[in-house]
């Protein structure tokens, strides 16, 4: 039994030929489209675990590819990319990314990456960094959970409004909010919240849970300036202050 599908989206085929045998041989099972018009006609009759996918294609921009993607899939993406500015990473991660490598990469590197991001994207939602407090909680163990008009659905992976339509956060952005809502009032600290969400090293440096932040709270109509729900605790992390319950 394979581990999980995987789509590649390059149009180097070296590159597709190395990132397939090295794959296969880890027990992935391998889908490859050569552009974004290959890529959209696969996740029509396909449903893959997780997508990398390059940001110059052919006949398709990445970055835009990256919004229209999520019309027909929740897959997470990792961009593989040779662009390698720190401008390039955050502007990635910010279109809903859920992690950036850049080229030229080791496999194995990619291997742990791929292991990395089906990790936090398919684990149980109550993780390391969850104290045994909060792993007993009533809202901890709820499938549904509604706030401020919204509804968090753990076993969907996505958040719905009071018309039962998605946010359409990306995986990321769904562990980020499920990590703060399941502790209402309880100030999350950057580690812990990249913890529960990224895996590996912290850097002080690293944007990506104040990127995504923005994002919910963009998704959230939470004013970025006053913010109702997800609030800063400045030089600490942040923190839900919404009201939170079991939804029926």
């Amino acid at each position: 039994m394979h581990k999980a599908t995987v789509l590649t989206v390059d149009d180097d085929e070296n590159l597709q030929l190395v990132m397939r045998q090295y794959l296969e041989s880890q027990g992935y099972l391998i889908q490859s489209a050569l552009n974004g018009a290959e890529m959209m006609q696969k996740l029509e009759t396909s449903h893959p675990d997780i997508i990398l996918l390059d940001l110059v294609l052919p006949d398709n921009d990445g970055l835009t590819l990256l919004s229209s993607l999520r019309t027909k899939s929740k897959a997470p993406v990792i961009v593989v990319s040779g662009k390698n500015e720190p401008t390039d990473r955050i502007v990635g991660l910010e279109m809903g990314a859920d992690d950036y490598l850049t080229k030229p990469f080791e496999m194995r590197e990619l291997s742990a990456r791929i292991k990395a991001v089906l990790r936090r994207t398919t684990a149980e939602p109550v993780e390391k960094g969850v104290t045994a407090g909060e792993a007993g909680s009533t809202l901890a163990k709820a499938n549904r959970i509604a706030f401020s008009g919204w509804v968090l659905d753990r076993l969907q992976y996505q958040l719905f409004d009071s018309n039962n339509a998605p946010a359409d956060l990306t995986s990321g952005e769904f562990k980020l909010l499920e990590a703060l809502v399941i502790s209402p009032n309880r100030v999350l600290s950057r580690e812990q919240l990249f913890e529960l969400t990224r895996q590996g090293d912290f850097d002080v440096y690293d944007r990506v849970i104040d990127i995504q932040i923005a994002r919910i709270r963009k998704k959230l109509n939470d004013d970025p300036k006053n913010p109702a729900l997800l609030k800063t605790v400045r030089g600490v992390g942040y923190m839900f202050s919404g009201e939170a319950k079991v939804a029926d």
